[in-house]
């Protein structure tokens, strides 16, 4: 018996490195020469890399989800002498060759990392390896549906396979980004230097959750124009009745009541009113969608973003949004979204005025065309007309601020959407019922 070591192969010229997706075979398993004993990833190829000998492994050097330098010695394998032929290069694998379906693309390379993580408990830890990233950044396939297909891999990994079988039966398929440099021509400014102080600044990686927020988010802006509008509105009604009702709906519903369904359901009228806000843009088409889905941009507790969705927000009265709203916002806090409750939005709203502050500027969540962002109440002074004349009352005051997509929503649109949301939180019933 002699001792054979397993290196990591060359998967091509530009490749120094490639992720550890799999290990077939544990310490003290036989193998049978050219046999697959592990799968590998970079960002252009997953391989699978044979056994060079046969014989029983003996060591395994480098874990799952590891960065391994190529070359790198990964285990060793205890091979039978007969085997074991002189000059047989380890380095030889089996490629799998990307489909036509799915051309390689330039992606941008990460060293040091493994694949990306999703930090969901429902999508079996999340793994994706840089094929399947790469495959989804050219497709544009959103975060949401990443969460929501069924992988095939060892413990519910997404492959390849997985994705691609995934795009071919599509509903709404999304136009690719454009692969010419000649329309897209290499900037060439230069980014300026990052001041590090040693000693007192720390470098903090991004997890794989940001990194994927961090693209969809730059994705949007390249993608669509934006355009922002802003109105204020009143909310002094909503705000006394929501006071004056609150304990005796959950006493009668047994759900609290906060101002989020009330928001979703001025959404819900107003998308009613004017439908082609709840649309997503397929190339030189517009996908006007029927069910009005009401995305709530949520933060985590590690700080990253979620988007749980209120589904056929129209058909659902103040309780049953309340009931859902605050199933999701539990669910989100404790990481325990299930896919389907973070995927399929058709209309998208953010509550800064959660955070404190007075008005935002929010990004389109993809594939949608607007996006409603909520600023904080505040009580103030304001000039109203009364029977009496004009007066000073002290008011509560909200900005609403709905960025869209200027493809296919002009101003007129964005404008009397945004102003129809308005109306319905400004003239809320005082009387209504609960």
């Amino acid at each position: 018996m002699s001792k054979v070591e397993l290196k990591m192969p060359k998967m091509g010229e530009s490749i120094s490195e490639a992720t550890i997706l799999n290990w077939l075979k544990n310490v003290g398993d036989t193998v049978e020469e050219d046999e697959t004993i592990l799968e590998v990833a970079t960002d252009k190829v997953d391989s699978e890399v044979p056994a060079p000998c046969s014989g029983v492994i003996t060591e395994i050097r480098c874990q799952a989800n590891e960065v391994v330098k190529i070359g790198r010695v990964i285990a060793i394998i205890d091979a039978d002498t007969e085997s074991a032929v002189p000059g047989k290069k380890p380095e030889e694998t089996k490629t799998v060759e990307k489909p036509k379906s799915a051309p390689e693309i330039p992606v941008r390379e990460e060293s040091g990392t493994s694949g990306f993580r999703l930090q969901t408990s429902d999508l079996n830890d999340g793994f994706l390896s840089p094929l399947v990233i790469s495959i989804a950044k050219k497709e544009n396939v959103t975060i949401e549906e990443l969460q929501n297909i069924a992988g095939t891999g060892t413990e519910g990994r997404i492959r390849k396979s997985d994705l691609i079988q995934y795009l071919k039966n599509r509903k709404y398929p999304l136009p690719s980004r454009p692969q010419s440099q000649a329309q897209t021509p290499k900037s060439t400014y230069k980014a300026p230097p990052i001041s590090f102080v040693e000693g007192k600044d720390r470098i903090v990686e991004m997890d794989r959750m940001r990194t994927m927020i961090a693209d969809h988010m730059v994705y949007s802006k390249h993608t669509s124009p934006h355009v922002t509008s802003y109105i204020e509105v009143d909310v002094t009604n909503m705000v006394n009745w929501r006071n004056k009702v609150k304990t005796s709906f959950q006493e009668k519903h047994g759900e609290k009541l906060t101002f989020t369904p009330i928001f979703v359901e001025a959404v819900a009228k107003a998308i009613q009113q004017y439908p082609m806000i709840n649309v997503s843009v397929d190339g030189k088409k517009i996908v006007v969608h029927k069910d009005i889905n009401v995305g709530m941009a949520t933060a985590l507790p590690s700080g990253n973003l979620i988007v749980p969705v209120v589904r056929n927000a129209d058909e659902k009265n103040l309780f049953g949004l309340a009931k859902n709203v605050n199933h999701l916002a539990n669910s989100a806090r404790n990481n325990a979204l299930k896919p389907d409750e973070i995927g399929g939005s058709t209309f998208t709203i953010s509550n800064v005025g959660t955070f404190g502050s007075l008005m935002g500027t929010p990004i389109i969540n993809q594939p949608e065309v607007a996006i409603l962002a909520l600023g904080i109440i505040k009580k103030r002074p304001e000039v109203i007309t009364t029977d009496k004349g004009d007066e000073i009352a002290i008011r509560s005051m909200m900005y609403l601020s709905l960025s869209f997509d200027h493809r296919v929503v002009d101003g007129f649109l964005g404008g009397s959407f945004l102003r129809k949301v308005g109306d319905e939180l400004e003239c809320f019933d005082i009387n209504r019922e609960i």
